[in-house]
C-alpha cells in the first residue's frame, strides 16, 4: 500500500459520491458515500473480492481504510 495509491482511490470514491447524490456540495448523506466507496474501492484494488485468505488482510485492510478516510475527507472539503 502507498499513499499515493489511497489518496488516488479516495479520490474515486468522493467523484463517485458526487455522481450517486448528484451533488457537489457537503452534506452528510455525500459523506457517507464518499466513505463507502473509498473503502471498497480499496479492497477492490487490494484484491479482496478475489483473494479471500487471512494472508492478504495486511495489505487489504490498510488500504481500505485509507482510501475511506481520504474520501471520508476529500468529500468534507470539496
Amino acid at each position: 500500500m502507498t499513499i499515493i495509491q489511497a489518496v488516488s482511490i479516495g479520490g474515486v470514491g468522493n467523484e463517485i459520491s458526487k455522481k450517486i447524490t448528484g451533488s457537489d456540495e457537503v452534506s452528510t448523506e455525500r459523506t457517507a458515500v464518499a466513505t463507502v466507496a473509498g473503502g471498497l474501492g480499496g479492497a477492490v484494488v487490494s484484491g479482496v473480492l478475489i483473494v479471500t485468505s487471512v494472508a492478504a488482510a495486511p495489505v487489504v485492510v490498510p488500504l481500505a481504510a485509507a482510501a475511506a478516510t481520504v474520501s471520508f475527507l476529500m468529500s468534507r472539503f470539496s
